[in-house]
């Protein structure tokens, strides 16, 4: 029988990886719905359009550059962090390889948008409820409000301005931006509880 610890390790990462795919899928449908996506994935797929990069590798650089932003914040990361940056990305580009450019109906392109919402919610609650680490994005928010920010004005001024900034660079803005907007919040309301991973 495996220690406790170990087992909690593997408990944890069994739950983390399955989320971070699922967040990856998430986004690709999203995408292929091409009807919106959510605030940081217009900025990425703005830049992506501009300096001729796939969306998931751009997803996975500006990862990294968020990381580097964490250093004079003090922020600590886990693995769970280094993975979100190596892997959602990389999710991203091969779902995207697999997933048809072009949906065709208005209706088959709801049902992978919402798909999408729904796997982004619930990849959220695998992944934080697995304890491992923030995302570099999340731990940008957490940083900045630990210096004396409010959380919730710190949130709405980052997705507001990578919003705009992606959207004057190309990025895909419509229903699908609303709904994720009124839809995340209580999907992860949803999902985090009941996947917490509770100390012993």
């Amino acid at each position: 029988m495996l220690p406790l610890p170990t087992f909690r390790f593997g408990r944890r990462l069994g739950q983390l990886l399955p989320g971070l795919g699922c967040f990856g899928v998430g986004i690709a449908l999203m995408v292929r719905a091409d009807l919106g996506l959510s605030p940081w994935q217009v900025f990425h797929q703005g830049v992506a359009e501009n300096v001729g990069m796939e969306i998931g590798t751009v997803v996975i650089l500006t990862g990294i550059v968020v990381l580097l932003a964490w250093i004079p914040l003090r922020e600590r990361f886990g693995l769970g962090t280094i993975l979100n940056v190596a892997l959602i990305g990389n999710v991203v580009n091969l779902t995207l390889q697999l997933v048809p450019q072009d949906l065709g109906t208005l209706a088959a392109r709801t049902l992978a948008m919402s798909t999408g919402i729904v796997l982004i919610g619930l990849g959220s609650g695998l992944y934080i409820g697995a304890g491992m680490g923030p995302g570099p994005r999340d731990g940008l928010m957490t940083g900045l409000a630990r210096r004396g920010l409010n959380i919730g004005a710190v949130r709405t001024g980052l997705e507001v301005s990578v919003l705009a900034i992606g959207w004057l660079l190309g990025g895909t803005v419509g229903a699908g931006t609303v709904a994720f907007a009124l839809s995340i919040g209580p999907l992860i309301g949803f999902f985090l509880p009941r996947l917490t991973v509770v100390e012993a």
